[in-house]
């Protein structure tokens, strides 16, 4: 059973660069077919893809987000990576990891998830 964690600081201020990490636990990150994604839910709105890094470690990003984020790897910690840079108040959200078998931007095609930290941007 894959289990994933969600770390990193639960305050960033505007304008600096929020990261995340998702340790992976009962499965490798570079096992065939996966692939690791993050997810957030800003507060009142629906969850939303940001990107994934596939087990051969391609990217893929939203278009809206692409110029500001990266997500990365550590195959040796079995660990991927956000970051996302330039924050503002409106990147406030409950961040997920997740795997899934498809490289899709919809949530729903994500089969297992962490438990998800919530971040806010504020000074």
């Amino acid at each position: 059973q894959v289990q994933l964690q969600e770390s990193g600081p639960c305050l960033v201020k505007p304008t600096q660069t929020l990261s995340l990490t998702c340790t992976v636990s009962g499965g490798s990150i570079t096992i065939n077919t996966y692939y690791w994604a993050w997810l957030r839910q800003p507060p009142g709105k629906a969850r939303e893809w940001i990107g994934y890094i596939g087990y051969a470690g391609n990217t893929n990003y939203r278009p809206t987000l692409k110029s500001r984020t990266s997500i990365f790897r550590d195959t040796s910690k079995n660990q991927f990576s956000l970051q996302l840079n330039s924050v503002t108040p409106e990147d406030t959200a409950v961040y997920y990891c997740a795997r899934g078998h498809f490289g899709t931007s919809d949530a729903h095609l994500y089969t297992d998830w962490g438990q998800g930290i919530h971040v806010t941007v504020s000074s």
